[in-house]
């Protein structure tokens, strides 16, 4: 059993029978009356979005789920097809069960793949990933004052917001939480 002083996000906890992952969370201590803690939950297997006020210091399940390290192997347009790389056997999430983190994966990397009841439901990515600049604006010589940046596509699909001295070919640390860029990686 997980207490609400547990809590953090990505947290996978059950509610109502269902499994669901923490996506935020705020510990509030009011003048009046008792402390309680504000949630917002994602449903595993179906991706809705709950709130959840849980009264400070109560218990919650710990949901039945399995995380396996897999390879990913290739999207097909609609779909994303990983592989058990003891088994050989292959599973397929879609682009909404994947969310953002489709973004994060590249062909042939390995990722952990969360199962609940025997069905994969979510992939878990790196806080930091490097990926390579597919195509970004060529740099202004001159252009430096101001500290601003310019949209860069990188090979995944995802566009981040990059100093100008970066071209394409480039291999960039990203951070998965905030979609944000942070070095270039040599």
């Amino acid at each position: 059993m997980y207490s609400t002083t547990d809590f953090r996000k990505g947290l996978k906890i059950e509610y109502n029978s269902k499994a669901w992952v923490i996506v935020d969370f705020q510990h509030v201590s009011p003048g009046k009356g008792s402390a309680f803690v504000r949630t917002k939950l994602r449903n595993l297997e179906t991706a809705q979005v709950l709130e959840v006020t849980f009264k400070s210091g109560e218990k919650v399940a710990i949901p039945d789920v399995e995380t396996r390290t897999m390879q990913y192997l290739y999207n097909d347009g609609s779909t994303y097809t990983f592989m058990d790389s003891g088994t050989y056997d292959q599973y397929t999430l879609t682009s909404e069960e994947l969310g953002d983190n489709k973004f994060y994966i590249i062909e042939n990397s390995n990722v952990m793949v969360t199962f609940y009841r025997g069905r994969p439901v979510a992939v878990e990515v790196d806080n930091f990933v490097n990926l390579k600049v597919a195509q970004t604006q060529p740099n202004i010589k001159g252009d430096t004052s101001g500290g601003g940046g310019k949209p860069a596509t990188m090979e995944t699909g995802l566009v981040v917001s990059v100093p100008f001295h970066i071209s394409e070919g480039d291999l960039l640390k990203i951070d998965t939480r905030t979609n944000a860029y942070i070095e270039k990686v040599k």
